[in-house]
C-alpha cells in the first residue's frame, strides 16, 4: 500500500508489464536449483518455462484466511512420515524472500518430536546426528489434492554452507524453522529451501499460485 493513501494499492512490475502489453499473462514463473548445484535460477515474465517442469503443474487458490490471505498465501497438511501430522488444514504463505521452511510454534514442536532434533545455538538451526539422518522420514506438503515431498535429504541445510551458517563442516543440519510471531490465520512460511525443488508459478489474475516437480525434487544434493 501507499501512505498515506492506506487503501490504495501500488502495482507491481508485473502489473505494470501486463498493463502496457509486454507480457502476455499477469503471472511470474520462478524456478530456482539447490545451492550445491552449479545451475542458476530462473525468473519468467508472463508465463512459464515447461522445460523445467517434470510434472503436471497444480494450481492452488490463495486462502480467505486473514493475514495469509494478504500474500501469496496458500491452505495446505504437512505430514512426516506416513501418519504424524504436523499441520492440517492450515494457511500460510510462500514467500521467495524467506530461506527457511518455518513453522508455527506447535507444528515445529511436533516436528522436533517427531526427528528427534536439537536446536544448535550458534547457527540456529535444528542439528540432529547421522544416525537420526539415516531414519529421517519425508516431509509431504498437500496442496490442493497434490502431495509434494520433501525427500530426507531435502530437509537438510546444504553441507556445504555450514560454516557459513556458523556451523561444523561435518554436522547435520534442517531447513525447517520456528515461525515464534504465529497467529491464527498465519501457520507457515515455505521459504527458499522448499522452493529450490520445485517450480512455482504467481498468477496474478486468477489469484493462484502452481507448484510442479523439477529435476531437483529428489536430488540429493545436500
Amino acid at each position: 500500500t501507499l501512505l498515506p493513501l492506506k487503501n490504495k494499492t501500488v502495482p507491481t512490475v508485473t502489473d505494470n508489464a501486463f498493463s502496457l502489453h509486454n507480457i502476455k499473462e499477469n503471472q511470474v514463473g520462478i524456478y530456482f536449483a539447490p545451492a550445491a548445484t552449479e545451475e542458476d535460477g530462473e525468473l519468467t515474465w508472463g508465463g512459464v518455462d515447461t522445460e523445467k517442469l517434470t510434472s503436471p503443474l497444480n494450481f492452488a487458490p490463495i486462502t480467505t484466511k486473514h493475514p495469509s490471505s494478504l500474500f501469496w498465501g496458500i491452505d495446505q497438511d504437512i505430514i512426516y512420515g506416513q501418519s504424524t501430522i504436523i499441520l492440517s488444514s492450515a494457511a500460510g504463505v510462500v514467500d521467495t524472500g524467506t530461506t527457511l521452511v518455518l513453522l508455527a510454534p506447535d507444528a515445529f514442536h511436533r516436528y522436533v518430536n517427531a526427528t528427534g532434533a536439537v536446536f544448535d545455538i550458534p547457527t540456529g538451526l535444528l542439528m540432529i546426528t547421522e544416525k537420526q539422518f539415516l531414519s529421517l522420514k519425508p516431509l509431504f506438503f498437500n496442496i490442493n489434492g497434490v502431495s509434494y515431498e520433501l525427500t530426507p535429504n531435502a530437509q537438510v541445510w546444504p553441507r556445504s554452507l555450514n560454516t557459513f551458517a556458523g556451523g561444523k563442516p561435518d554436522s547435520i543440519y534442517l531447513i525447517v524453522g520456528n515461525l515464534s510471531l504465529s497467529t491464527g490465520g498465519l501457520d507457515f512460511i515455505i521459504g527458499y529451501t522448499f522452493l529450490e525443488r520445485f517450480y512455482t508459478v504467481y498468477d496474478t489474475t486468477n489469484k493462484r499460485i502452481g507448484f510442479a516437480r523439477t529435476r531437483f525434487t529428489n536430488a540429493t544434493s545436500n
